[in-house]
């Protein structure tokens, strides 16, 4: 039986990371980005706003003339025009005169503030106000948002709605992305059955697979499912073949672990595929597997649910970012304050389904159930994992643990697990 030494998971992450290649540029129509990674900057192609605009209902004027205004001294102006939005006016506004301009509107020559309608009594084309308005108050000036030029989006971004604004702002009708990689998932198991399937002794139903294409699909990637294959070498070394063919990257769950059926070992061998590590210093999944060829890499998640749920997360996941050249290929990371002891020993770096919630404003989270690697009502609970270094044991309730979030568009640079 092979003794398998175990590596940290900082260490894997980074082995895994350092062989994942970004995959080709294209070019594509900004409407179909979303979930890709910009393989471009966005630079500004002129300023926003393009021009000095009223961000209000209500009146242009001079704030000079609102000088010396209070309720005391109501101080009249003369409306002289009207400005909808998309309209300019050709008139230039003279002393105590106004122009009545709605939200979006350009300033109109001479007037240097806007005073919202709600600020005002109004009598037919005139109105009185009670108070003095400052240069430039109320009012969006050229340039404000963002300058001609100017880089507002870094390339290797995740492509995300606030995203497509800003190309549609700027005229980015086509815009250059990271292809998204193609995934190919399979699971092994005898003892696996179809949803549709009835039980019967020894056997359980599918799992992993729906899982996993949910994950791919969380992270804007469409995963094809080769289905379940029973643990016999020479079917699952020719199906790996032709998924690692069709594919940038293949996840197989199952077979991984050193059991008389476990033949993924056996097929790494046989593609020739270097394997970068077998055992990592976490539970649950501490089996996970991953292995490199061509280029290409190919992990072997654990048959266990909870573990397989937690590998795609740490390793899959950022492999993927990768490939789209995303600089943010990590999990949120933050810090909770556990709701409940948790007094389960942890040799390893134990990542636990969790719930993450507020109370009273502060942060905290909790086992979202069942936490054996086996488990799958847990994976269904939770929205986090929290991570619990190995080494340590009896944690109490109110302690501040590391808890990564899951479920959002982007994430961040680096992690300290």
């Amino acid at each position: 039986m092979e003794i398998r030494k175990p590596i940290p998971v900082s260490s894997a992450v980074e082995k895994v990371i350092n062989h994942s290649k970004p995959l080709p540029i294209i070019e594509i129509d900004y409407l179909n980005s979303l979930g890709y990674s910009l393989a471009e900057p966005i630079i500004a192609k002129h300023d926003v706003p393009s021009f000095n605009r009223s961000p209000y209902d209500g009146f242009a004027v001079r704030s000079i003339d609102t000088k010396g205004a209070s309720s005391t001294e109501r101080i009249l102006f003369n409306v002289i025009d009207h400005i909808g939005a998309g309209e300019v006016s050709n008139h230039t506004i003279g002393p105590f005169e106004a122009i009545r301009i709605m939200t979006g509107a350009m300033i109109p020559k001479g007037a240097d503030c806007v005073i919202m309608f709600e600020q005002t009594l109004e009598y037919g084309n005139s109105f009185t106000i009670r108070k003095p308005f400052e240069p430039n108050e109320n009012i969006s000036l050229q340039g404000e948002d963002a300058k001609k030029g100017e880089e507002l989006i870094p390339a290797g971004t995740l492509i995300h709605p606030g995203t497509i604004a800003l190309l549609a702002t700027f005229g980015y009708h086509k815009v250059k992305v990271r292809r998204k990689p193609k995934v190919g998932v399979i699971c092994t198991g005898t003892e696996l059955i179809d949803v549709e399937d009835e039980l019967v002794p020894g056997k359980i139903r599918n799992s992993n697979g729906p899982m996993i294409i949910a994950q791919l699909a969380r992270m804007g990637i469409e995963g094809t499912y080769y289905g379940m294959f029973s643990d016999d070498l020479d079917t699952c070394l020719s199906l790996v073949e032709q998924v690692f063919k069709e594919n940038d990257l293949v996840i197989t769950t199952g077979g991984v672990s050193v059991g008389d059926f476990d033949f993924l070992p056996q097929i790494y061998k046989e593609l020739g595929a270097e394997v970068l590590f077998n055992k990592v210093a976490m539970r649950p999944g501490s089996v996970t597997t991953v292995a490199v060829l061509d280029g290409k890499l190919l992990f072997g998640l654990s048959g266990n649910p909870s573990a397989c749920f937690t590998g795609f997360e740490l390793f899959a996941r950022p492999a993927i970012q990768t490939m789209m050249g995303n600089r943010k290929v990590f999990l949120p990371q933050v810090k909770a304050y556990l709701e409940e002891d948790f007094f389960k020993p942890n040799p390893f770096t134990r990542f636990v389904r969790s719930l993450y919630t507020f109370t009273d404003g502060k942060p905290v989270i909790r086992p979202a159930g069942f936490n054996k690697s086996n488990a799958v009502s847990s994976i269904a609970k939770g929205n986090a994992i929290m991570v619990l270094p190995g080494g340590t044991r009896n944690f109490k309730a109110g302690d501040l643990v590391d808890v990564l979030l899951l479920g959002l568009e982007d994430g961040v640079e680096s992690w300290t697990i």
